[in-house]
């Protein structure tokens, strides 16, 4: 199957063999000519595997071969978890429609960035805005945008939106939006919350599930490395030095552990940054902007940086501290291993985080063995397991409760939502 065969327009083919994609992907073969027929989908899909184009390439089409209308309303929503999975996707939409015959204008809507120039922008008028649900929401309380003349939705890492606590935001945004529309919903991951989601607000949706080739931690040449966890600073700077480390991302718990980290490499003579949170969004983009173009060797980062995030031929993945959930630790070593390369994922183990890592590896189905690294080696026993006492019956919510809760009472009277004709 090529491009061509999908229904993309010359424009758009042009922009395809430019971006240097020779034949679509597996999501991309299933998505695009859905898309581009305006139905409803839901794709289940990893990052790294052509997501983006497979909904920002027919999204273009669409607006493209759309009647006329007034310039000054959004056509098109992106909804994203994050300010830089959000300007990614920007980022994306402006290199595919480059060379349209009638270029469409984007919008960023997303917090950390100037509410009152988003504002000034939105009165000169966006086709396609890209937005985070917190920032969307205080735009819609002030009355800033206006979602009533909306085309298309589109929902990008649904599980990850969901896992941020964005339920609440999703469900103001949903009642904003007119009813007849096209929904598109994209998620890594396929969850009960994803679905009762996305039972609130489809219709008949197609459900894809995109595999390209062996799953991405496949790829993964992954260790783990048996420490105690007050030997994990000097062990990570034997292993960038023995090894010769040239480039490293490290995932560590906090903010405040990212900068403690990436001062101690410095110290150490590693050159080293921080990125996490708390940092403004110009100081984000230069860290990552730095680190992508290798003028330091080591990025350390909390897990904003785990989803969303594409640094090409990145080599190595550590796990300073271990992920939350086994698809936060899919997600990090992820960040290597991309398009196909190689790369190595290093997890440091101490006694504490043994079970917690089984659990990643039942998920996984592997189970790595143990390295043990001269000087680093963990000593002592395992602190015992103690059990709480059993839980109180009554006092915690029913999978069903939880699930409303999520979707807000699922909006109390679901509508029907039409399929946008195009």
């Amino acid at each position: 199957m090529t491009f061509s065969s999908l229904g993309l327009s010359k424009d758009l083919l042009d922009a395809v063999k430019c971006a240097g994609y020779a034949a679509p992907t597996a999501v991309q073969k299933q998505a695009i000519a859905h898309i581009l027929k305006g139905g409803d989908l839901i794709a289940q899909a990893r990052t790294g595997t052509g997501k983006t184009a497979s909904f920002a390439l027919p999204l273009l089409q669409l607006l493209q071969e759309a009647a006329p209308q007034d310039r000054k309303i959004i056509r098109a929503l992106i909804l994203a978890p994050t300010r830089e999975l959000a300007m990614q996707v920007e980022h994306a939409l402006k290199a595919y429609g480059r060379s349209l015959a009638k270029p469409l204008r984007t919008i960023v809507l997303a917090g950390g960035l100037n509410i009152d120039l988003q504002i000034r922008r939105l009165h000169h008028g966006a086709d396609i805005a890209v937005a985070t649900p917190g920032r969307l929401v205080d735009l819609l309380r002030r009355k800033a945008v206006d979602l009533a003349p909306l085309n298309i939705l589109v929902i990008d890492e649904a599980d990850k939106l969901l896992d941020m606590g964005f339920a609440g935001e999703l469900e103001v945004v949903l009642r904003s939006l007119p009813a007849r529309r096209q929904n598109l919903l994209f998620s890594a991951t396929i969850s009960e919350k994803v679905m009762a989601l996305a039972g609130v607000f489809m219709v008949q949706p197609l459900q894809v599930k995109a595999e390209d080739g062996p799953p991405a931690v496949d790829l993964v040449v992954q260790r783990a490395i048996a420490v105690a966890r007050h030997q994990r600073g000097p062990l990570l700077r034997h292993l960038i030095a023995a090894e010769a480390w040239d480039q490293a991302l490290v995932f560590v718990a906090s903010a405040r552990d990212a900068d403690i980290m990436a001062a101690k490499l410095l110290k150490a003579g590693i050159a080293a940054n921080a990125f996490h949170g708390g940092l403004t969004q110009a100081q984000r983009g230069d860290v990552l902007g730095g680190f992508k173009a290798r003028k330091f060797n080591v990025l350390v980062a909390t897990d904003l940086a785990g989803r969303g995030i594409n640094i090409n031929q990145l080599p190595y993945v550590v796990n300073y501290d271990l992920p939350r959930s086994p698809d936060d630790y899919i997600h990090r070593i992820g960040r290597t291993a991309r398009a196909g390369a190689r790369g190595v994922a290093v997890s440091f183990i101490g006694h504490e985080d043994e079970a917690h890592f089984r659990l990643i590896e039942k998920r996984l189905h592997v189970r790595l063995p143990r390295e043990s690294v001269a000087g680093f080696e963990r000593a002592g026993a395992p602190l015992p397991i103690l059990k709480g006492p059993a839980p109180v019956k009554g006092h915690r919510m029913s999978k069903k409760d939880k699930l409303r809760a999520l979707v807000g009472q699922r909006v109390s009277v679901k509508r029907k939502v039409e399929i946008c004709p195009y």
